[in-house]
């Protein structure tokens, strides 16, 4: 049930999110044909991170430094744990989905700094905006390992990395109103 909840959100959340950026482009006329159908899924992914990338990135830099200690109760992750999961979870998501090698980087820890686990999370963004932009459809059908070393086809990591950038928002969403903060998806547009 749970794995369902998630696919359906995440067919949601790429609807809307292409949705947008199909309008955006046709207003634009940047769009074209061939650009949005030769690797639909690749599109698709790489639309929803951009999405995501921003909201992630302006809910990390809008918790106060003070507040990475928070978790809600004790038995949840505190923010400074989640900003390190994100960044670990976007290069692994990236690396497998776009057939790459993860950056050599220390993993970020949840003792971190604030602008440490910002800055890990803004550099796991960048990672896989590049490693996406290598990727395309036809690879997506290979076997891979993933979680513990089981094999899945390489489009698992791809439908992981878009339902974990919808897990990890949600969550620093939650953590910033529980804290009095509007999250960056909720604020006015300028």
């Amino acid at each position: 049930m749970k794995h369902t909840i998630g696919v359906v959100c995440l067919f949601v959340c790429a609807t809307l999110t292409l949705s947008q950026a199909q309008n955006s482009a046709a207003k634009t006329a940047a769009a074209t044909p061939a650009a949005t159908t030769k690797d639909p899924v690749t599109v698709a992914l790489r639309l929803v991170l951009q999405r995501f990338q921003n909201n992630t990135i302006g809910a990390m830099e809008a918790m106060p430094a003070d507040k990475f200690s928070y978790k809600p109760t004790a038995d949840q992750s505190t923010f400074a744990h989640l900003a390190a999961h994100i960044a670990n979870s976007n290069s692994l998501f990236c690396s497998k989905a776009a057939d790459v090698p993860a950056p050599k980087v220390d993993e970020p820890k949840e003792t971190d700094s604030k602008d440490q686990l910002v800055a890990a999370v803004k550099a796991s963004f960048s990672f896989c905006s590049d490693a996406l932009s290598k990727m395309d459809d036809s690879k997506l059908g290979d076997t891979i390992e993933l979680f513990g070393g089981r094999q899945f086809p390489r489009s698992v990591a791809a439908l992981g990395l878009a339902s974990s950038l919808s897990d990890h928002y949600a969550a620093a969403a939650m953590y910033l109103r529980l804290n009095g903060i509007l999250p960056p998806s909720a604020q006015p547009k300028k």
